[in-house]
């Protein structure tokens, strides 16, 4: 273990405001880093300020000699005009070297990240190929550290497994900034929290996000108690200094001043777990009894060239939470606008409930007006408006969502993504409903506001459909997954982890037929195939291969299910477990499909 880079006492501030204070952290070749933290906290500032490409106030860097760092921003820019494989190569122009040798390199990493063709336009690609492109830029530098800024954005669910399963086998150490709590839990083995909430202004727990949840929750319960204690002194000391103690005496003075420094002290206590709060949020339902909101019916979309989905039934009942699942362009947009009346089927039917009131939170954020201050966003019809009943200030209103005083004459074009977010969602509350519809509410929300999102849309007692690609949300809110595969198929599941793992078996089923078919299109056709004929204990395996990987696969079933149960996924511990007894069963299935073609083939 060699150490890879050391911040000694790092402070950072904008303006008036800090940032962070005092930070000292290091990282070494073992690396695999969660950093995390509230929006604000400084997380994206910190990484730059790593790669050099931001200043900081005060404190020291320093690195191991020669290392070897590469940087992935959250937004991927690419010169005008560049083909795939240009980009990539154009770290490489200033190193020595045969020029062959580098577009080798470049193949290899473009390759690795999935691209077939290397001459087309980089300024064409989606954004999910646009961050596998800009990724392959800084894995071709072979760097001994990089640092990835939220490098799930613009991913589908499909995008971010590959990506968890890349770094997973990285010979390389990172550090990342990621909001994906599954992708914490299966990607790395530190976390780290950036807030003041905590006494070093961070929070670093070596082992999995599960790990550090727990940690977390004894530090802070051990700092609220250590509030409790400290209050409970100065109170006595509080009555001392009532009676008119004397200070003449220099023991006196002595505890008038160690009074005085407890004072100070529990009032950063104060300060620090008073940072602990999160939004609030709590969507309005119309209270509508009606037991079918809406019904499609032999339902089918196409666009130009394909069918999205077809034959498609589906009820929303009042507290039905459907999630919706597919990679980009599958049609999940597509099917959430049909639902709420924007877009007409080609075929079949959708019923709506007479009056139904559907709230939409768009992807795009296209209901806000950038040029609009905050406070006007917040509360149009003035500074006071009623909030179910009751009597509400918008400063007041705005506090609830975590923005400070002096942000309301800001434009929300200069807020951020997760800012803008929390806008959108504060308009969405004061909008009665009895559907909501959720298109990617997650994006730039830290962790904190996700699980009070979580909560709220948990208690909404109308309809709910949800296109995200946080997996923890689709797990913990869903009640029913429907899966689109964007070639027509629409399939239901009930969780997440049900859906990967069909996924994964169908996965091992195409490579292992296209691996067959490989085989036999190399062997020579003039000569007869050899085979070595199954021995007897091998023949009595085979006949017996079904029954064991039907067995194994209600195994697998029978731990998925538990996974269901909300009081496993409400135990962080037990979640784990069952997490990696599903990994043990799936590993299992597909090492007994392995070996029944092994068999098959040669008997």
């Amino acid at each position: 273990m060699a150490l890879l880079l050391n911040c000694e006492s790092l402070t950072k501030s904008f303006g008036v405001r800090t940032l962070f204070r005092d930070v000292s952290i290091s990282f070494d070749d073992t690396e695999r880093t969660g950093l995390i933290g509230p929006n604000g906290s400084g997380k994206s500032t910190l990484l730059k300020i790593m790669a050099g490409l931001e200043p900081y106030d005060s404190g020291e860097i320093t690195t191991r000699r020669n290392l070897r760092m590469a940087y992935l921003p959250q937004e991927d820019q690419f010169p005008a005009g560049l083909t795939v494989q240009q980009v990539v190569l154009d770290p490489l122009r200033d190193q020595v070297g045969d020029e062959h040798d580098k577009l080798t390199r470049v193949e290899i990493q473009l390759g690795r990240v999935g691209f077939e063709r290397t001459d087309q336009q980089a300024d064409t690609l989606s954004g999910g190929w646009r961050k596998r492109l800009a990724l392959a830029r800084e894995l071709v530098k072979e760097p001994d550290l990089l640092l990835l800024d939220e490098p799930t954005n613009h991913l589908d669910l499909e995008g971010i497994l590959w990506l968890e399963k890349l770094l997973s086998n990285a010979s390389f150490a990172f550090l990342l900034v990621s909001h994906d709590r599954y992708f914490l839990e299966n990607a790395t083995n530190r976390v780290v929290e950036l807030n003041v909430a905590y006494a070093d202004g961070y929070l670093s727990v070596n082992g999995s996000y599960s790990d550090f949840l727990e940690r977390r929750e004894e530090y802070l319960e051990a700092q609220s108690a250590q509030q409790r204690a400290l209050a409970s002194r100065v109170r006595r000391e509080v009555e001392w200094l009532k009676r008119g103690a004397k200070a003449r005496t220099t023991k006196a003075k002595g505890r008038i001043e160690q009074a005085g420094r407890m004072m100070e002290d529990l009032a950063e206590l104060k300060g620090r777990n008073a940072q602990q709060g999160s939004m609030l949020v709590d969507f309005a339902a119309t209270q509508r009894q009606t037991r079918k909101l809406l019904v499609a019916k032999d339902v089918t979309k196409s666009v130009p060239g394909r069918t999205l989905f077809e034959h498609l039934n589906l009820v929303l009942s009042p507290g039905m939470k459907l999630g919706l699942l597919g990679p980009n362009g599958s049609g999940k947009s597509t099917l959430i606008k049909l639902l709420a009346g924007e877009l007409q089927p080609d075929s079949g039917e959708v019923w709506r409930a007479e009056g139904l009131r559907v709230v939409r939170f768009d992807q795009g954020r296209r209901q806000l007006d950038k040029n609009q201050t905050l406070r006007a966003a917040l509360s149009p019809a003035g500074d006071n408006f009623s909030y179910r009943g009751s009597p509400m200030h918008v400063s007041g209103w705005a506090r609830r969502f975590l923005f400070r005083t002096e942000q309301l004459d800001m434009p929300v074009g200069d807020l951020s993504g997760g800012e803008q977010s929390r806008v959108l969602i504060a308009n969405l509350m004061l909008q009665p409903a009895d559907l909501l519809i959720l298109d990617e509410p997650t994006n730039d929300l830290d962790i904190p506001s996700l699980e009070v999102l979580e909560e709220s849309l948990s208690d909404f007692p109308g309809a709910v459909v949800l296109v995200t690609h946080d997996r923890f949300m689709l797990d913990r809110i869903s009640t029913e997954i429907l899966a689109l595969d964007g070639k027509g198929g629409a399939r239901p599941y009930t969780s997440v982890l049900q859906w990967q793992a069909a996924k994964d078996e169908q996965e091992q089923r195409e490579s292992a037929a296209a691996k067959a078919a490989t085989a036999r299109a190399a062997s020579p056709k003039s000569a007869a195939p050899v085979k070595k004929k199954l021995t007897w204990n091998e023949q009595r395996e085979l006949e017996g291969m079904e029954e064991k990987i039907l067995a194994a696969e209600e195994d697998l079933h029978a731990h998925q299910k538990r996974m269901e149960d909300p009081s496993v996924l409400a135990d962080h511990v037990k979640l784990r477990e069952i997490c990696t007894k599903v990994d043990d069963a799936q590993k299992t299935v597909q090492q007994l499909y392995e070996r029944w073609q092994e068999l098959e083939a040669r008997a």
